[in-house]
């Protein structure tokens, strides 16, 4: 028996020395630390951590996901839970649980006035309890800032229309002329009603900029240049509407452009057109006017909030032949 009991402890410790050596098991207890580490055990837990970090604590992290899981669900089901409550209160209306429950529930919904409501009702009925105390709290927070939310978002939407009515007057105070535009079922409507939104005419163009009116009432507009010898295009984010078409292609120009291989887009050999795609002609216009002088034309609309202007070479071959036989005009 003796022997026995010796084998036992010899065994015993043989398997203790074994965890205490190099060949502890993986994620083995650490002698000195054990109880630390017993703790963070979700089973053993005395108290669960405010904040979980998946890698620190990979148990404890499914664990919480497993439960929101859960409350996602239950979370679909609040107006279910609801109808229940409104019926169990229909047997009994002093029903406290069932009035708690419909408290959060209607709080859940973000139905803040019904939630203080309800928790007034309960109050009557035990003005102590903790539970409806601390959702009429929060209801009513809720509720104030909802509230606050809604009004600042009616008067951005009021600024917002402000600026829009602001940009289209002056839009429509310079008698510039706006393309109409198809609608999704085909139908032509006028641009000025269909895009009535600022980041629509679009006001803001496909390519993202959008026409402004600053501080003073004068307009500038996203004004894109093509080049269609060589397939280019330069785009001006925002072209003031008293600038001159110079102005700008001195500076765009000031060093030629790499795809310019020939050497021949000098700013004073350039010359400026624009298409009227309803009659299929060209107006050519002179490089010393204004952007404001060019949209005020009879015969240029304003295509998706963006002007559009062709830049060619004087006398160069492609120049004589890119318009085909469509009729050029020159503006002055």
């Amino acid at each position: 028996m003796a022997e026995n009991e010796g084998d036992h402890e010899a065994d015993l410790d043989a398997f203790l020395d074994k965890f205490r050596g190099p060949e502890r098991y993986e994620r083995a207890f650490s002698p000195e630390t054990w109880e630390q580490e017993f703790e963070k055990i979700p089973m053993f837990m005395k108290k669960a951590p405010s904040e979980i970090d998946p890698e620190q604590n990979p148990d404890l992290a499914c664990l919480q996901s497993i439960i929101f899981d859960e409350e996602q669900t239950l979370e679909g089901n609040y107006r279910s839970a609801l109808s229940d409550v409104i019926a169990a209160r229909k047997l009994k209306s002093n029903h406290l649980k069932a009035v708690v429950r419909g408290a959060l529930c209607h709080l859940e919904l973000q139905h803040f006035s019904e939630a203080m409501m309800w928790c007034e009702e309960g109050l009557r009925i035990d003005p102590k309890e903790k539970k409806l105390l601390e959702t009429r709290a929060k209801a009513d927070r809720l509720k104030r800032t909802k509230e606050r939310d809604l009004r600042k978002a009616r008067l951005q939407e009021k600024k917002e229309q402000a600026q829009k009515d602001s940009l289209f007057k002056a839009i429509e105070d310079r008698n510039i002329k706006l393309s109409p535009v198809s609608s999704k079922d085909g139908n032509v409507i006028s641009a000025s009603l269909a895009e009535m939104s600022l980041d629509g005419f679009n006001s803001e163009s496909a390519i993202g900029a959008k026409v402004c009116l600053d501080e003073n009432g004068s307009l500038s507009w996203p004004v894109l240049f093509l080049y269609p010898e060589h397939g280019q295009s330069d785009l001006i984010s925002a072209f003031h509407e008293e600038s001159r078409f110079i102005e700008h292609l001195m500076v765009m120009f000031e060093e030629l452009p790499p795809w310019d291989t020939e050497r021949k887009y000098y700013p004073s050999q350039l010359e400026l057109y624009y298409e009227d795609e309803e009659r299929e002609e060209i107006y050519q216009i002179c490089t010393q006017s204004t952007l404001l002088q060019a949209l005020q034309h009879q015969r240029y609309f304003v295509k998706a909030g963006t002007p559009i202007f062709f830049i060619l070479v004087k006398l160069a071959p492609f120049s004589k032949n890119y318009f085909g036989g469509k009729k050029v005009h020159w503006l002055k």
